[in-house]
């Protein structure tokens, strides 16, 4: 039973993705590709370390497959890349030790790596990026509206829509049914055209490095469209458990 395994915020934390990795080694799971959804690195002093580890499987391992994620881009910011001149989100919320701790956490070489990441991946009927086709920074949760998580669904194409901004597991499904679009311009009304919406889903991924000894990541199954959240405990206290819930909203 081949599966992709599926990361997200990492966040710098090399114990969280060394206790995954060790998970994801389980003969019985199988793995064919792994997927890490951006937020790779963070304001940790290891974030180097990680990179390096990240960037040079061992053997047997699989190489991974990074997207940006929001972490990434506030890099980015920090040094210049990015079409945003000042962190002032990344301020604003976490407060300038914050935004010293990610300068002295990653390098400018680490950067110029994270600058050249994919920003999602398309694979069969199913699309994995850190936030939305919108931006890194785009939550989608299990109160997002039908609507909006369709927009988001129709955007790429794609029955399965894997993303990690919001570090939950979710599994959020949206049933067969119809929705009506028009075009007013100033010159006219485009008549009502009639969208046929077939069953679809917007996964949470979870979160790997957030959460001190305990760790969130995602299987799946393309053969069987199956999902599987997974948690892995380490440190003090280790384990592993597979989380049962799932958020079915029509």
């Amino acid at each position: 039973m081949s599966q992709w395994a599926i990361l997200s915020g990492i966040e710098g934390n090399l114990a969280a993705y060394e206790a995954v990795i060790s998970d994801l080694k389980r003969p019985k799971n199988q793995i064919e590709a792994l997927y890490i959804l951006g937020d790779l690195v963070g304001p940790r002093q290891e974030c180097e370390e990680l990179v390096r580890r990240v960037r040079s499987p061992r053997n047997g391992e699989l190489e991974p497959l990074i997207c940006t994620g929001w972490w990434e881009e506030q890099c980015l910011i920090l040094h210049g890349l990015s079409a945003t001149s000042e962190p002032a989100e990344l301020k604003s919320r976490y407060g300038g030790e914050t935004v010293l701790a990610l300068w002295n956490s990653v390098s400018r070489k680490t950067v110029e790596w994270l600058r050249d990441l994919d920003f999602g991946f398309s694979e069969l009927d199913c699309f994995l990026i850190h936030g939305s086709t919108l931006g890194v920074e785009d939550k989608l949760t299990p109160e997002t509206s039908p609507i909006q998580m369709l927009d988001r669904l129709l955007r790429v194409g794609a029955n399965n829509l894997f993303c990690g901004r919001s570090g939950l597991t979710f599994e959020y499904q949206i049933q067969t049914g119809s929705i009506a679009t028009s075009v007013t311009t100033l010159d006219s009304q485009q008549s009502p055209e009639a969208i046929a919406v077939t069953p679809r889903r917007v996964i949470g991924v979870g979160n790997v490095g957030a959460i001190p000894n305990q760790a969130t990541y995602t299987l799946y199954n393309h053969s069987t469209n199956q999902v599987k959240f997974c948690t892995v405990r380490y440190g003090f206290t280790k384990g592993f458990q597979v989380d049962p819930h799932s958020n079915l909203l029509a």
